[in-house]
């Protein structure tokens, strides 16, 4: 009898489809999930399996798969309560890889699910550092506090970019402090601040009599930045015609005071900033070219806060002690739900926002512990459904400290016994929740 030919496996359509739309999903955006409604995952890209380190199990709650059962799980919670947010978490294989992944959701148009991004964070173990009085875990802001360190020595001008609020203040102290004119003057000043006939003036100084009121002869800060360093922030307000004048300072390395005749010869590095990108205010003839050039031969981008997240709680618990040394309120700890809040603002101001909230909360509110009440409406208003839900997932969440029950309970109580939000609070399906409230005799 000939031998019987092997059977061939049956291979599932779903299966295949399944791979194929991964695979898609692996072109278009790397590294990233598609969650149901439940939160169950049900597309995996090949890279997203790559960067967790095993294998992504379709149908499993996302919610354990990313965040496990840490005491704190902002991510998930966020999750449960059907609102985007942005994490960097743990690693989820800690046990044989040390690291952290930055998790992003995306809210899905139609069917209630989710899209995840996941994307692992660079440069190190996430370990706070402090770099003239900026604090940072992001791998990006450690980067370029390496590039400030590097380029401070040499003297050349720097262009710093970045939005308002960013601390590009505190970058141009830091590339002073660093640099061999560190003995010198450091001179600030705001371009945007003044109309441009005083700009120039309080740039290059006037003679006596220049204009009406000037009694003496009056240094600039030009002059009187010489063997050190000027800031010009927001330098992409200087109009045109005072553009040409910056100019000539740079190239000559002197200066003409409104009303006078002699040059005066200035010894100093310009460190400037913006917000806008100095490229398009050239297209658009609002900045000359020649200028754009002498200012940033090296430039340095400060990321916004929303970009760091991982920086938020930080830079929180940072300011908080300095508000703690000025007020009458003591705050030595921030409530989860307001640290939830905290970390879901897009922050437009960054860290100045960051600061002035907390004064706000420091005024309005009362004991040692930061509450979401504190918080300014614009920050803490959130769906009231998805309050009850945050509030619960990050006072229940406590891992170790509460038992499986209290857990249940808590999560019950917070979603007003809705067992399907209860549910992906805790990470579970619906039958393991009722099957679990059985158990403990609360079905």
């Amino acid at each position: 009898m000939a031998p019987r030919a092997p059977r061939t496996p049956r291979v599932d359509p779903a299966d295949v489809d399944r791979e194929l739309a991964g695979a898609a999903l692996g072109e278009l955006v790397g590294a990233a999930l598609v969650l149901d409604e439940q939160l169950r995952i049900r597309v995996a890209s090949p890279a997203a399996a790559a960067l967790l380190g095993s294998e992504v199990p379709l149908g499993a709650s996302a919610a354990t798969l990313l965040c496990g059962d840490r005491p704190k799980r902002p991510f998930a919670e966020a999750l449960a309560a059907g609102l985007p947010f942005q994490a960097v978490i743990p690693h989820p294989s800690m046990t044989t890889h040390a690291g952290q992944v930055r998790a992003r959701s995306v809210p899905l148009a139609e069917g209630g699910g989710w899209l995840v991004f996941l994307a692992a964070v660079e440069g190190g173990d996430g370990e706070p550092v402090l770099f003239h009085r900026m604090w940072t875990r992001d791998a990006r802001m450690k980067e370029t506090f390496r590039i400030i360190e590097k380029v401070a020595a040499e003297d050349v001008t720097v262009l710093v970019r970045g939005e308002t609020g960013t601390g590009k203040e505190l970058v141009a102290h830091a590339l002073h402090a660093l640099s061999p004119r560190r003995a010198g003057p450091f001179r600030a000043i705001n371009c945007a601040a003044l109309p441009g006939p005083l700009l120039e003036s309080e740039l290059f100084g006037h003679v006596k009599g220049a204009f009406t009121g000037a009694v003496k002869d009056t240094p600039g800060h030009v002059e009187l930045a010489h063997g050190g360093t000027l800031f010009l922030d927001e330098v992409a307000e200087v109009p045109l015609e005072l553009q040409a004048k910056l100019l000539r300072m740079l190239e000559s390395r002197t200066i003409v005071p409104v009303g006078g005749r002699d040059p005066i010869p200035v010894d100093v590095r310009i460190v400037s900033a913006t917000h806008r990108a100095l490229r398009d205010e050239v297209e658009a003839g609002r900045f000359r070219a020649d200028l754009m050039y002498r200012l940033r031969v090296i430039p340095v981008r400060l990321p916004a806060l929303r970009e760091r997240p991982a920086d938020i709680l930080l830079l929180a618990d940072k300011l908080i002690v300095e508000l703690n040394a000025r007020g009458r309120r003591q705050i030595t700890g921030i409530a989860p739900s307001a640290g939830a809040a905290l970390e879901r603002h897009e922050w437009p101001g960054n860290v100045r926002e960051l600061r002035n909230v907390l004064a706000y909360a420091f005024a309005i509110g009362d004991g040692p512990t930061l509450e979401l009440r504190d918080l300014p409406p614009e920050i803490a208003a959130i769906e009231p459904a998805s309050a009850e839900v945050v509030v619960a997932s990050a006072e229940a969440a406590r891992g170790d400290e509460s038992s499986e029950l209290q857990r249940i309970r808590e999560a019950l109580a917070r979603t007003g016994g809705n067992r399907d939000r209860a549910a992906k609070l805790l990470g579970w399906s619906r039958v393991t929740l009722w099957r679990r409230m059985r158990t403990h005799g609360l079905a």
